[in-house]
């Protein structure tokens, strides 16, 4: 589909774009990602019909602009946690040329790499929604919606919203980046993963992680950490703590809140023995999701 084309038509007729090849319809959102009394309620809404100044994007695109809805893709939000973090590589996959003041259409289109190309995705701007909540990710902004309508245009390339729920998060990541990716267990690390992860952070690498959790996901332990979960790795560095040196490293959750609560978390005593400045150089005492 060709984006300008097509947007152009849509202008020409005053029309706003349906698009055909993913429509409106249960069959977007797959058979199995809801009991079927729920499937037949979903309604398809634009932004338009939401919010009376809907922009894509406010303030430039940040991680805590992504509240993950209900659908279990928590591997592709945390990819685009990162991706928030190296704009040079965001903008690949989300184009400036569009948006909700000049030559609205009702037509959106985002790129993703596919196979050593760069494949561009058009999608109209209805999004699911039940029980007048967002099946999908959410904006923290009410008017924001390059999350939901990027998400949308993912989930046309996996062929359905049912297609993202549940996955592993270097695959995002590689889609959204065309990059190679490598991958370490935590079960068995080398013994200089402090080193490669702020070596990493350094060289502007995008990075993730994940807890296991095969039987029972997405449930909260006690210390905050979600099982079966994906999460954005926002940063590494090695910090003055006491009379040594100290690795931490900071971890968003694609929820948008719940955070872990043991050493070095917001609250924690640790930060009382750090050096006043960088204190306040790397701490963010707010439930965002984000955590060290």
């Amino acid at each position: 589909q060709d984006f300008n084309r097509l947007r152009a038509s849509c202008l020409s007729q005053g029309l706003l774009f349906e698009d055909a090849t993913f429509p409106a319809h249960i069959s977007s959102i797959g058979p199995n990602l809801l009991p079927e009394d729920k499937l037949w309620r979903i309604q398809w809404k634009r932004p338009t019909e939401l919010q009376r100044n809907p922009r894509l994007i406010i303030d430039g695109v940040s991680r805590f602009d992504i509240m993950q809805g209900e659908i279990g893709d928590c591997w592709v939000l945390a990819a685009l946690g990162s991706l928030t973090l190296q704009k040079q590589f965001l903008e690949n996959v989300l184009p400036r040329d569009q948006g909700f003041q000049d030559s609205y259409a009702g037509i959106f289109h985002f790129r993703f790499w596919q196979y050593g190309d760069w494949v561009d995705v058009v999608i109209d701007d209805r999004l699911p929604f039940l029980n007048g909540r967002y099946l999908s990710v959410h904006p923290r902004t009410s008017n924001e919606f390059w999350p939901s309508l990027l998400e949308k245009a993912y989930a046309k390339l996996r062929g359905s919203y049912q297609s993202l729920h549940g996955g592993y998060i270097s695959e995002a990541l590689v889609d959204f980046t065309g990059g190679v990716q490598m991958q370490f267990s935590l079960k068995d690390p080398p013994l200089d993963l402090e080193e490669i992860l702020k070596a990493a952070a350094e060289s502007r690498c995008l990075m993730g992680c994940s807890t296991s959790g095969q039987l029972r996901r997405n449930i909260e332990l006690r210390n905050g950490i979600v099982q079966g979960h994906a999460y954005t790795v926002t940063g590494a560095v090695k910090i003055r703590y006491r009379n040594g040196w100290k690795h931490i490293i900071r971890i968003w959750n694609p929820w948008g809140h719940g955070e872990w609560k043991g050493p070095w978390s917001d609250d924690s005593p640790q930060w009382d023995h750090v050096e006043p400045q960088c204190r306040e150089a790397h701490l963010r005492n707010k439930d965002d999701g984000e955590f060290w």
